[in-house]
């Protein structure tokens, strides 16, 4: 693994995420207006704000990551910029991760400005917050890394858009966030033991809701990181020269 090139293909990226606007708002701005959003919808039902809020905003960022991700990704795919890459001497896990620490850093900011609006602006508990803003930090990490995966599939914008539909909502509908597991169909609780969101949702919610952080979290923590390595690793075997 070359230092160098990961180094330069992060601040590459960087640099073209800095001069994008509207993905700049949609990472930054986006998710805490949404918050913000839901703040006003409860508005007189602040329990029921303080609930809900602390999970979205750690499913939030998995989302907005996995779009900006997948999207820009297809970009450097289909307009040859993979392709010249990977005639260089450049690794292909030297690229794989300069991508992930790009994204990586634009995945942390999100969580921290949105973290700084919804735990100060609109008051909800932050309890346990340096391993809430880790498990945020993660989900986002997570969506960009499947992003990155899910790029290798489309051959436009409009169909990397379609697998949030097709990829992420299913995940939503089954993680816990509308009805317990424990209350689903057999089927439907198998399904959403191998779906990532699940353990997201699982740890983000234990830690908002209870007075010590129980050992669970952790194991939900370490299956997350499994998960996100494995992304990884399938995003790079997905990094190959394009002769269409």
């Amino acid at each position: 693994m070359s230092t160098s090139g990961t180094l330069s293909t992060a601040l590459r990226v960087l640099s073209q995420l800095r001069r994008d606007h509207r993905t700049v708002a949609l990472i930054v701005v986006v998710p805490s207006v949404l918050l913000t959003l839901l703040r006003f919808l409860f508005d007189g039902q602040q329990a029921t704000f303080d609930r809900i809020a602390p999970p979205m905003l750690g499913l939030i960022p998995f989302f907005t990551m996995f779009i900006v991700t997948s999207v820009a990704m297809l970009r450097e795919r289909t307009s040859g910029t993979l392709e010249r890459l990977m005639s260089t001497p450049i690794a292909k896990i030297d690229l794989i991760v300069g991508y992930a620490m790009a994204f990586g850093v634009a995945a942390l900011l999100q969580v921290g400005v949105a973290s700084t609006i919804t735990f100060g602006f609109l008051g909800a508990p932050s309890n346990h917050l340096v391993v809430f803003l880790g498990l945020a930090g993660l989900s986002a990490l997570l969506g960009m890394a499947l992003g990155l995966f899910a790029s290798a599939f489309a051959n436009s914008e409009f169909q990397a858009v379609q697998f949030m539909p097709a990829f992420v909502l299913p995940q939503l509908l089954v993680c816990g966030l509308f009805v317990p597991r424990a209350l689903m169909v057999g089927w439907l609780e198998a399904l959403s033991n191998v779906f990532p969101l699940t353990y997201t949702y699982d740890a983000l919610e234990l830690v908002s809701t209870r007075q010590t952080v129980p050992g669970q979290v952790g194991r939900d923590a370490i299956v997350l990181v499994g998960f996100l390595v494995a992304a990884l690793i399938l995003g790079a075997a997905t990094l190959r020269r394009r002769t269409d």
